[in-house]
């Protein structure tokens, strides 16, 4: 098959999934046996669509590629496709996906001992969203079942795999102000006693790294 064929034909793959596509699987499709030859052809459909500023792009997501639209033209596709365009979590679901996400696979009691309550209404609610799914069972007594992260939670948050979540220290405090929060209070220094209702002695609760959203599950998770 001649290249412009094979890029047309791989074009019209990218366009049309509504999942990504591993090169093999485009390999597949085609018939085409010479991997590296797919892949530089996707990368020239790439650089062409981001050469003419493009609405459209090649991404490479959950370790296969697919096509989308670009992120400054959400405004119009959501004003099109309305509330089917927003996934809406909880904030428990989000710290639930957070958890399974970094130490996956994990059990529900794994999950609980961090959380600090139960997550399974939480749970539920990422494996309906297609988010997380059961990795299998635990080694150990009961064989517990464990969680891991789904290729459709890489795509929505862009990921090409696993490796490319950001790294949890990005998550802490920097090394000055941790530095500022653990050193003690100086003697008579009104300005570092403790306020009441906050033994840290914080003016307010220190917000969670994730984000807060509309909870939709229960109390419970």
């Amino acid at each position: 098959m001649p290249d412009t064929e094979l890029k047309n034909a791989l074009e019209a793959l990218l366009f049309i999934t509504d999942r990504p596509l591993s090169a093999k699987e485009l390999c597949a499709l085609t018939q085409v046996k010479d991997q590296p030859r797919v892949e530089a052809l996707v990368g020239e459909i790439r650089r062409e669509l981001d050469d003419r500023s493009s609405a459209v792009q090649v991404m490479e997501v959950a370790q296969g590629f697919q096509m989308a639209t670009r992120a400054r033209y959400a405004p119009f596709i959501r004003r099109l496709f309305t509330d089917r365009m927003t996934l809406k979590l909880s904030t428990a679901s989000l710290e639930t996906l957070a958890i399974v996400a970094y130490k996956q696979p994990i059990t529900r009691a794994e999950i609980e001992d961090v959380r600090g309550v139960e997550v399974i209404a939480a749970l539920e609610t990422l494996m309906e969203r297609g988010l997380v799914h059961v990795a299998g069972r635990k080694e150990t007594v009961g064989r517990p079942l464990e969680y891991g992260t789904t290729p459709d939670f890489m795509r929505r948050f862009g990921l090409k795999g696993l490796c490319d979540l950001p790294s949890l220290e990005t998550f802490g405090p920097k090394p000055a102000q941790a530095a500022a929060e653990t050193a003690p209070a100086a003697p008579g220094d009104p300005g570092h006693l403790p306020e009441a209702g906050h033994p840290s002695g914080d003016s307010e609760p220190r917000p969670p790294i994730w984000p807060t959203v509309k909870d939709e599950d229960s109390p419970s998770s």
